[in-house]
């Protein structure tokens, strides 16, 4: 059924509100309503609570907890990828010393300058290392984490550890010896261990 003429129909009221609101501002008062009460909640108060919660809570862990490293380089490839953020616990050796395979940060010059590297060689042990194998104390280490073919410069190369000593490698050794950066280091400058 047609609206009689010069009526009006529910379509024109819509559009009659929908201007009026728009002349009159309403819609970015409420515009503005809405986008305050996903800034800061419908409680500032606690709003500003949790706030206060995750800034305290982000100083202590990345302050006194964990280390943010990104990858730079391919000489622990494939299992960390070059540029690739990882966390390192700095509690991680609090209690407990660090042990064969894991990964760890290094401390080069400061904090600023870190390696993350693989612990192969502990404290006291005698590690060899010939094109194919690493040997401790004389028995063939199994490596699962080293996926690519070994480089034929990692021959020939011998190490005594000393107390507190810890030899720390990469995982890629498809690259050269020489291109390679390994350590003997003393558990000081041992950041902590890698999360993930």
């Amino acid at each position: 059924m047609l609206p009689p003429k010069g009526g009006t129909t529910c379509r024109d009221v819509h559009r009659e509100k929908f201007l009026d609101t728009l002349m009159n501002g309403e819609s970015q008062s409420g515009n503005s309503s809405w986008l305050r009460t996903i800034a800061i909640g419908r409680n500032p108060l606690f709003t500003l609570i949790r706030i206060i919660i995750l800034v305290v809570s982000t100083v202590i862990l990345f302050g006194y907890v964990f280390v943010a490293v990104r990858i730079t380089g391919i000489s622990m490839a494939p299992n960390y990828v070059n540029g690739r953020l990882n966390l390192v616990n700095k509690l991680a050796y609090r209690k407990a010393e660090p042990k064969r395979g894991d990964v760890v940060a290094i401390r080069l010059v400061g904090e600023r300058v870190v390696l993350l590297k693989r612990i192969i060689g502990l404290p006291g042990e005698r590690v060899f290392m010939n094109q194919t194998r690493v040997y401790v104390n004389g028995e063939h280490l199994k490596e699962h984490y080293v996926k690519n073919a070994i480089h034929r410069s990692w021959t020939g190369k011998y190490w005594i550890l000393e107390k507190d000593q810890y030899l720390v490698i990469g995982d890629n050794r498809q690259m050269p010896m020489s291109a390679h950066y390994y350590e003997v280091s003393n558990k000081k400058n041992i950041i902590g261990k890698a999360v993930f």
